[in-house]
């Protein structure tokens, strides 16, 4: 295994997520979670990890929601109490200045969900994740006790180069994603979204190993 600061033979040292987190909180972060944000994958290449979601929980207005956005291309959870295994892969994108990660869900007796979206190094806070019909997340990178968190800041409407703020009124809540290392090369994935009014009323949780 490569350490932190090598590359691997699928491209080169990226240090964009490593400068948005600011050197002293990236050296908290486990030496894996180093090495999982900061190799610039070459173009054709994929990275891939591959799990099982353990838990979800939606709310009935969860459930709403999760079901109004099928429309821009279902970003969320679609089931309360989904599990089974996932797959998740990661490419680079230039075009887009950033990575496309494309998540796939089994689900008991159904065709699998398969979310997309893409991470864009841009905007107000340096890192924008752009789902379905142009909307998207603003977000913040930090270390919460040795673990990644990325949060929203806001949400966008993007159209080219242009972004319009969505009103906080219509916005859904905080967006929280959690990656923690477990060690031997296993992660926890958490992701919860907690309305101002409702409270949580998304919550999702899976472990990944690397591929």
């Amino acid at each position: 295994m490569p350490s932190p600061s090598e590359p691997d033979d699928r491209g080169i040292v990226d240090l964009r997520f490593r400068a948005l987190v600011g050197e002293a909180a990236w050296s908290r972060l486990p030496p894996a979670v180093q090495r999982r944000f900061s190799t610039h994958l070459a173009p054709g290449a994929v990275c891939l990890y591959a799990g099982e979601v353990t838990e979800t929980r939606l709310s009935r207005a969860g459930r709403v929601l999760a079901f109004l956005a099928r429309a821009i291309g279902a970003p969320l959870p679609l089931e309360d109490g989904m599990t089974g295994s996932a797959v998740v892969a990661v490419t680079e994108n230039a075009a887009l200045g950033g990575q496309c990660w494309t998540r796939t869900y089994a689900r008991a007796g159904r065709f699998p969900q398969v979310i997309h979206s893409a991470k864009c190094f841009s905007g107000p806070t340096g890192l924008e994740e752009l789902v379905g019909c142009g909307i998207g997340m603003a977000l913040t990178v930090g270390e919460h006790d040795g673990a990644l968190v990325f949060r929203s800041a806001h949400y966008v409407f993007a159209l080219g180069p242009l972004r319009i703020a969505i009103p906080r009124w219509l916005e859904p809540g905080t967006m929280e994603v959690v990656h923690r290392d477990e060690g031997g090369g296993t992660f926890l994935f958490t992701l919860s979204l907690r309305h101002r009014w409702l409270g949580e009323i998304i919550h999702q949780t899976a472990r990944f190993h690397d591929v």
